[in-house]
């Protein structure tokens, strides 16, 4: 029997209720596939910094790097934002573990299921039986990590400076990330970058350009991020993979999140090398800590529960478990359960909370 040792960070707000649904579904999971999953709970964001003195503790690193795969939840709140930047719970927790395992490609599915499409803030008429879009971001480079940076004063003024960096290597990497992906879909590869304006963009574009060769099957095009932006509220299902860098993606992944109906359907995945050809990845739900509603048994856990999935997927090679979260996931949506961020009021809707939704998918499965 497989074993798979994970590292589990709850991390603060909603994160413990969505995390233990998760873990609710990943027992099923392996009492239906035949694996099993030793599990280290640790501190990180705001819990770190309470219990531990920090955003990301030693210990915490430390079960991080004796595991297969880390499984995220949120960090942040008001309570830690008086701390100075660098120490509060997003630049003191995911920044870090991003670098410290070169996590350089985030996977982020974008997918509107047909019977979602209410929930949507596009028009239905523009989104007819949904969308399904995947994007591959950058994530290791870009200016939220480039140097120098400097706040301070020059010249009697206080200015303020990030660099936009990529190495070709960085580039060629998330390439090749990105046409594979777009291998085992629709085949097509939309790159979006700023090569009008940003010299990092002219190489970023030269550089796909390029690679595309070695993809003969996958059609590439190019975006500038503006037109992107625009784009994926007036025709998303015109996208199949798109690939951009960091501080783009991280925009757009959230402009795409949104449209999809709510960031509590969103999972993502973000990968680095692993052990024997497998992704060491770090999976986690596309929306926040919503403190605003931590406690209240109302969030959504499905988000957290398909990140579980990707970590069966890409670190565990545990398909066959992976599809069948996926395909529960969808049964039970289709079934017309919903939480609060997806009901619209429709006729057959099962209202739900966290753990209603959590038994519902565990059902499916």
């Amino acid at each position: 029997m497989n074993t798979y040792k994970i590292a589990v960070l709850a991390g603060d707000g909603i994160g413990p209720e969505v995390m233990e649904q998760a873990l609710r579904v990943l027992d099923a999971a392996e009492a239906k596939f035949g694996f099993k999953t030793e599990r280290t709970s640790c501190f990180v964001g705001g819990a770190g910094i309470d219990n531990c003195g920090k955003a990301l503790p030693d210990d915490t690193l430390a079960a991080c790097e004796a595991a297969d795969a880390i499984l995220f939840g949120s960090v942040g709140g008001p309570k830690w934002d008086t701390l100075p930047p660098a120490e509060r719970p997003e630049r003191g927790a995911l920044l870090p573990l991003r670098k410290h395992f070169q996590l350089y490609a985030n996977l982020r599915p974008g997918i509107c299921l047909a019977e979602l499409t209410d929930a949507s803030p596009v028009k239905n008429s523009l989104i007819p039986g949904g969308f399904d879009i995947l994007c591959v971001r950058e994530l290791t480079g870009g200016m939220y990590f480039g140097e120098p940076k400097f706040y301070g004063e020059r010249d009697g003024e206080i200015v303020a400076l990030d660099t936009l960096f990529y190495k070709r290597s960085e580039v060629e990497r998330i390439a090749h990330v990105a046409f594979k992906a777009a291998q085992g879909r629709n085949k097509k590869l939309c790159s979006v970058d700023k090569a009008n304006v940003l010299t990092s963009s002219v190489m970023w574009r030269e550089v796909m350009n390029e690679i595309a060769p070695q993809y003969p099957d996958v059609e590439l095009t190019h975006m500038y991020v503006d037109n992107a932006a625009m784009q994926l509220v007036r025709n998303p299902k015109q996208f199949d993979v798109m690939v951009t860098e960091n501080t783009f993606g991280d925009i757009l992944t959230d402009e795409m999140a949104i449209i999809c109906g709510s960031l509590g359907m969103l999972p993502s995945a973000s990968l680095g090398k692993g052990k024997d050809g497998a992704f060491f990845g770090l999976y986690e739900p596309s929306g926040g800590s919503a403190p605003d509603i931590a406690g209240k048994g109302i969030a959504n856990p499905i988000a957290q529960i398909l990140s579980m999935g990707m970590m069966l997927r890409y670190t565990c090679g545990e398909t066959a478990a992976a599809d069948a979260i996926d395909a529960a996931v969808r049964k039970v949506i289709a079934a017309g359960y919903r939480t609060g961020d997806l009901a619209t009021g429709a006729a057959g809707e099962i209202r739900v909370g966290t753990a209603g939704m959590g038994d519902a998918v565990i059902a499916a499965l």
